[in-house]
């Protein structure tokens, strides 16, 4: 690790976020390809998300992580059955089958049953769940989900642009009506005298799995990216996103575009809060290479670590990702894809 962690680099976004001139945005897409190549990351300032919401979200967080887990657990992940939605105690989720040292809330677009993937028993898709007695927790998710869904579109429009394609490529194409997925997560503190707490990954190493990610955190850190270079651990920016590159982007981009391998430890003595929010392609996207691409795929260092390869896959968006969740979650996976049968 390096002595003095390199911030991550950081992209001014907002003349794709308040639709300003083509060349302003031109310029703003290029810089995010260049960083989504060389990186797979980088910091979104300018984004226009409220820093009021973002605070709001922050603290009612914080309320719910506060309680005990008998009255978290009234908003289970088992009771949200295939829509994947809800909450799970420390450990409860794996990375590469180990226990992660987090406890988190799962969250998705609020669909009711009427809706065509609901009523078709679709994974991942249905209602949240919230404590009944928390309307503000339930009112800044749904806010938060909402600008950083638009924070998303923008985003794609600029890379879209970087790569010499229309704008309205990923839109029109894949996130006409896009999967998103929103956690929160709650890293606790390690234990100052635990060595082996302190060591303990919050999260192992991993890519995301679908287009972009876009990360709100608390000021603790814990977050590093793997690079050419090897791990380096990375600063929050204040006010800004943290954005990276998923699975199905660098497959899109024939290996242009980075899904970068990364992990969070949280060796600090204060919880850590992050708000990662997945924008992804939709449920039954085939996600194919765009052909003509100029520039040549990222090389033998961009290999994963699980010897997988995104270029190989074969199937929809939805066969993908919940393949993916169900490793996450064995028990809970087992029992959606049996009903799937």
């Amino acid at each position: 690790m390096a002595d003095r962690p390199p911030a991550l680099p950081i992209v001014d976004v907002e003349p794709l976020v308040e639709d300003g001139s083509a060349s302003a945005r031109t310029r703003a897409g290029a810089e995010i390809v260049r960083h989504c190549r060389e990186v797979g990351f980088f910091c979104a300032v300018g984004h226009r998300v409220d820093p009021a919401l973002l605070a709001r979200l922050e603290a009612e967080a914080r309320r719910f992580f506060a309680r005990p887990e008998t009255e978290k657990a009234r908003i289970a992940m088992q009771r949200g059955g295939r829509g994947w939605r809800g909450w799970f105690p420390v450990g409860g989720e794996l990375t590469s089958g180990v226990p992660d040292r987090k406890e988190g809330v799962y969250f998705g677009a609020e669909l009711g049953p009427d809706h065509p993937l609901v009523r078709a028993g679709t994974p991942l898709h249905g209602p949240n769940l919230f404590p009944a007695d928390m309307p503000a927790f339930r009112e800044a998710v749904l806010a938060a989900m909402a600008a950083l869904e638009g924070v998303g579109q923008a985003l794609l429009r600029g890379v879209a642009l970087g790569l010499g394609l229309p704008g309205d490529t990923f839109r029109r194409q894949y996130t006409a009506e896009p999967l998103v997925l929103f956690r929160i997560f709650h890293y606790p503190p390690a234990d100052a005298g635990d060595d082996a707490q302190r060591a303990a990954w919050g999260v192992g190493e991993h890519t995301d799995y679908g287009f972009l990610t876009l990360l709100a955190q608390d000021d603790t850190g814990g977050l590093e990216v793997r690079t050419p270079d090897g791990w380096i651990a990375t600063e929050p920016v204040a006010g800004a996103l943290v954005c990276n590159v998923g699975d199905m982007l660098e497959r899109l981009t024939m290996g242009r575009l980075r899904s970068t391998p990364h992990r969070v430890c949280n060796r600090s003595n204060t919880g850590r809060l992050s708000f990662p929010f997945f924008f992804d392609p939709g449920w039954n996207a085939r996600v194919l290479p765009i052909e003509g691409l100029s520039g040549t795929p990222a090389g033998a260092d961009s290999e994963r670590w699980d010897g997988a390869s995104v270029h190989d896959f074969s199937g929809t968006y939805g066969d993908y990702v919940l393949a993916k969740i169900a490793r996450v979650f064995p028990d809970l996976g087992r029992e959606v894809l049996d009903r799937a049968r």
